[in-house]
């Protein structure tokens, strides 16, 4: 079974065979998640890091009034809060969105491979840099993109990450995302999103078929979003 987690830190830098048998020790004991299970919740003290094998998740936090907001999407590959452990306790929730395989990796044994393998320590803190610049894009979206420009780079952002990992089929691949999960993650409601779905699929740059998500025209929809792939470091070029 192919591990994402190593195919994606490969992404970020070379593994030697040495690095490689390493993080395939500290991720063999993956266990299997249902759906809409939370793997830890705000409030709770910061435990393992957690690995997605396989499946999606997504961090998110409850307001007061009882509503959500989505703040990332992980896909298989994703790790969550590398150092997640110096936290008193946890300030956002994350969950899995669809069933899953979840790998932990126990704090200390976490520093012992990042002192062990530099290889690996580069290429995680790469993988770091590149979560915190999705979160930079995530909040330029919500301050300053119109509807479509937020849905069209949302959907050029999570098309470039399942590429990267190989989940990538001809121009689509599967979108485990409900159009309330879509609303609470671009701050639009259920219905504004529907109607923004069907215009984009109108303009034929890109659509939703039966939980896939397919490009028709990657250039239009990068035109669409103003989508400077730079955060992601990979050219969207390269999947058109």
């Amino acid at each position: 079974m192919s591990n994402h987690f190593i195919q994606k830190l490969k992404g970020f830098g070379p593994l030697a065979d040495e690095d490689i048998v390493a993080l395939e020790n500290v991720t063999r004991s993956a266990r299997k998640v249902a759906a809409r299970t939370d793997l830890i919740r705000e409030g709770d003290r910061p435990g393992p890091l957690f690995v997605v094998l396989d499946g999606w998740a997504q961090r998110y936090k409850i307001l007061p009034n009882g509503t959500r907001q989505i703040v990332a999407f992980l896909l298989p590959g994703d790790a969550c809060d590398l150092h997640v452990g110096t936290l008193a306790e946890m300030d956002h929730s994350i969950q899995t969105v669809k069933a899953a395989r979840i790998a932990t990796i126990a704090n200390g044994v976490l520093d012992d491979l990042m002192d062990r393998h530099r290889n690996i320590r580069r290429a995680m803190y790469r993988a770091q840099l590149t979560d915190e610049g999705t979160l930079r894009a995530w909040i330029v979206s919500m301050g300053r993109r119109t509807s479509i420009e937020r849905v069209a780079h949302l959907m050029c952002e999570l098309y470039l990450r399942a590429s990267r990992i190989g989940l990538v089929e001809g121009e689509g691949f599967e979108l485990p995302l409900s159009q309330i999960m879509l609303a609470d993650a671009l701050g639009m409601t259920p219905v504004h999103i529907n109607r923004v779905l069907k215009d984009l699929r109108s303009r034929e740059a890109m659509e939703i078929r039966r939980g896939t998500m397919v490009i028709q025209d990657p250039v239009m929809l990068a035109q669409i979003a103003g989508f400077d792939e730079n955060y992601l470091h990979r050219r969207l070029r390269q999947i058109a």
